[in-house]
């Protein structure tokens, strides 16, 4: 996920919050992003067309917006990786079963922010943005596990923390549209690589 675009005003806004939701509903119904028109979420949100624009930078970004709950907790999540309390295999197992679930609570959502990604130059340098935080904070992890003698020494971390991310966002987007294996055994596979690479084991 990336960083959220900030030059909204708050979450509690009203008409914002009105036109996210329309956003929400039509995705539910659209088979893609493009065949969507800004007039008919303004529409249903009771809103202009001009106050679509004041909120969102374009249709791609408030999709961001409306996915910004899922950024978050992927940001909650990756909190909880770095904190390393535990064993290594069931902490991991479980961050990454919960960014599977964010998945499946908006199934539609996620794919047509991949969608988004492909076509808006912004939403691809906000999403690196926020990956890049992302990965600072896994290979932070990765060499104080490694300091602490509780995972050996291998790849440089920064390129490894990256390198494990990619995988995560490859095999979530299969997941999302439906290719590759099953969920449990996306996660299980995800969890065995990420042990392995960083901790040299199944611990």
């Amino acid at each position: 996920m990336s960083r959220i675009d900030r030059r909204t005003p708050g979450r509690g806004d009203e008409r914002r919050a009105a036109l996210l939701e329309a956003l929400d509903d039509l995705l539910r119904e659209a088979p893609s992003l493009e065949s969507i028109n800004v007039a008919e979420v303004s529409r249903r949100a009771g809103v202009t067309r001009s106050a679509f624009y004041f909120y969102f930078e374009s249709k791609a970004m408030a999709v961001m917006a409306l996915l910004e709950e899922m950024y978050l907790d992927a940001a909650a999540e990756t909190d909880r990786l770095v904190e390393a309390r535990g064993e290594p295999q069931p902490r991991i197992h479980q961050v990454i079963s919960h960014l599977f679930d964010m998945v499946d609570r908006r199934p539609y959502a996620y794919r047509v922010l991949l969608e988004a990604r492909a076509t808006s130059a912004t939403l691809r340098e906000n999403w690196d943005q926020g990956r890049a935080g992302f990965a600072q904070l896994i290979a932070t992890m990765i060499t104080s596990e490694r300091q602490a003698g509780k995972a050996p020494d291998g790849a440089d971390a920064d390129a490894l923390a990256s390198v494990l991310l990619e995988l995560n966002d490859h095999s979530i987007e299969r997941y999302a549209l439906g290719h590759g294996p099953s969920r449990a055994d996306h996660i299980d596979a995800l969890t065995s690589i990420w042990v392995r690479s960083i901790y040299g084991g199944d611990r």
